[in-house]
């Protein structure tokens, strides 16, 4: 190798006795850093969303689909049936164990969606989940209509505050006649009555999941996902959250993590939390005084996070807060 002027001689088998000319490109900044610490900035309206409904009915294919027609439009990241349901234990058996969560983004909203799951051995993990909606979407396959976990998610959900529910009747390419699809329409109706909703006037979209992923049949693929969209961005209000209330966030799970100690799962159900906060745990006749550290981003709020990470120092304990 040989340099002269600005520029190499590089002798190698390959490249005998070849020039190569030096320059130097002025960088007006680094990007790459600064995109990788850009802030999350959200302009909408933040509501939570999600999928329940008996196993096998199509709810983490229904998410999937929605991910990917908002995706076209720049409003989500795409993420597919295998992105959702990622632990080993759910590819093993094509069913979702725990509940999964993805965020996108409609022209009105922004939504955090979560996915749950529908096999009756994980019905805890679908009241988890459950638990932080404002407003649920029941997934029914068109070829079995009700099930019993749609009956059992259904009543949970009301059982649980869940107020507004939209119906998405799915796998509708697979039924040849439509007396079926109004007739699964009406069972549907009658159950939502039974369990204390109003039946009669709950939207019912008619479409298919797989047809919208796969770019099949536009009326039962894309166009059923967008008019549910559509549904759910005006059927579900927006909540109100209770921010001017004292902070509470009661503790559903507790766990142990190694390396960072006591880790405690819960949803914020009023106030606003900001680093620096003295916050204070309290039960079964004892309290403790805490300080919440963690990054210096936005005020925390209800639903939006979930995650306290408790750790023992000398005189201390601290607490760490986590979106999801």
């Amino acid at each position: 190798l040989a340099v002269l002027n600005n520029s190499f001689q590089l002798s190698s088998p390959g490249l005998l006795h070849s020039s190569f000319k030096l320059c130097a490109v002025p960088l007006s900044r680094r990007t790459f850093a600064a995109e990788a610490k850009k802030t999350y900035s959200r302009e909408k309206p933040h509501v939570n969303i999600g999928t329940i409904g008996h196993v096998d009915h199509g709810k983490t294919t229904l998410t999937a689909a929605i991910t990917k027609v908002l995706a076209d439009a720049g409003g989500a990241s795409y993420k597919k049936y295998e992105d959702i349901d990622n632990a080993p234990e759910e590819k093993a058996r094509g069913i979702t164990i725990n509940a999964s969560h993805v965020e996108y983004t409609t022209s009105n909203r922004h939504y955090a969606h979560t996915d749950c799951p529908g096999h009756a051995d994980y019905v805890k993990n679908m009241i988890t989940g459950t638990a932080q909606m404002d407003g649920c979407i029941l997934v029914v396959a068109a070829t079995d209509g009700q099930m019993p976990q749609t009956r059992e998610h259904l009543l949970l959900a009301r059982q649980i505050g869940v107020e507004h529910v939209v119906v998405f009747i799915n796998k509708a390419d697979a039924v040849e006649d439509k007396e079926m699809l109004d007739l699964v329409e009406i069972e549907i109706r009658e159950l939502l009555t039974e369990f204390g909703y109003d039946g009669e006037n709950t939207p019912v979209v008619i479409g298919s999941a797989l047809c919208a992923l796969e770019n099949k049949q536009p009326e039962l693929g894309v166009n059923a996902v967008l008019k549910l969209l559509e549904i759910v961005d005006s059927y579900v209000p927006l909540p109100k959250r209770e921010l001017e209330k004292p902070f509470l966030l009661p503790i559903e799970g507790v766990y142990s993590i190694p390396g960072r100690g006591t880790v405690v799962t819960g949803t914020m159900e009023r106030g606003i939390i900001k680093k620096g906060d003295d916050c204070e745990f309290v039960g079964h006749n004892r309290s403790f005084k805490s300080v919440v550290t963690g990054e210096p981003e936005k005020t925390r709020r209800r639903s939006i996070s979930r995650l306290l990470c408790l750790y023992q120092k000398p005189a201390a304990l601290f607490c760490i807060t986590t979106g999801i």
